[in-house]
């Protein structure tokens, strides 16, 4: 129903076999840092532009996680998106219909983890036995738009115009 994902993130298992050109990853390699936060340069030319489109995938919180990582440290930031792909997991496995799961991909991404979590319980609370996985899922992506509208957040990708 979830399928298996044909991305294996940056830096994920045989990127560098899908990806070999990545500007971003072979100037990080070049220079010895883990991260792009490292470099004294950082945020260069290569990152012009990188937060007003989306792909498959947003890159609206780009420049703000990487500050977040920066900030509270990689195995704190690692940790809140352990979080965030448990609760991702739940979602799949319990409230899709096998249309969200873009959605609920984009949404766990966008929002904070307390707004993850408090749209959740939300959910959980107000399921009923006997719904159907169209039911449920259609309620939670009503509660997840309606906390994204109290966060300013278009839970939609962004195309290039």
């Amino acid at each position: 129903m979830n399928g298996v994902s044909k991305c294996p993130g940056c830096c994920g298992k045989k990127f560098l076999l899908k990806h070999p050109t990545c500007g971003v990853l072979s100037c990080s390699q070049r220079k010895g840092l883990e991260y792009c936060y490292e470099c004294g340069e950082y945020p260069c030319k290569k990152y012009d532009g990188a937060d007003r489109v989306d792909s498959f995938i947003t890159h609206l919180n780009r420049f703000s996680d990487l500050e977040k990582a920066k900030t509270l440290g990689i195995d704190v930031y690692r940790g809140e998106l352990d979080q965030k792909i448990s609760i991702l997991e739940t979602l799949l496995a319990n409230y899709n219909d096998g249309r969200r799961k873009g959605f609920f991909c984009l949404a766990v991404n966008l929002l904070e983890l307390e707004d993850v979590e408090h749209v959740l319980a939300q959910i959980e609370s107000e399921t009923q036995p006997g719904q159907s996985v169209k039911e449920k899922a259609a309620r939670a992506v009503r509660l997840f738009q309606k906390m994204g509208e109290q966060r300013n957040l278009t839970l939609k990708l962004r195309k290039k115009v």
